[in-house]
């Protein structure tokens, strides 16, 4: 089940992991996406900055699949 997670404005993929309390902080994320943990749209994301769009979905590994709404 993908959960909805609702932000202000634009926002970057570590932010994101952080906002959403996925991750405890940004070196945290920032280790999940270098890795290879985290999917955006069902594709590997390794840039950390990369900026996040309405209904981009966002998956990590073990904390499951979540739904960008802005």
């Amino acid at each position: 089940m993908t959960q909805k997670i609702k932000v202000n404005g634009d926002i970057q993929l570590d932010q994101f992991l952080k906002w959403a309390n996925i991750t405890g902080s940004g070196g945290e994320s920032k280790i999940l996406i270098q890795t290879g943990h985290v999917k955006l749209n069902g594709t590997i994301e390794t840039r950390r900055g990369v900026k996040l769009k309405n209904n981009d979905v966002v998956m990590v590994d073990g904390a499951g699949s979540f739904l960008v709404v802005m």
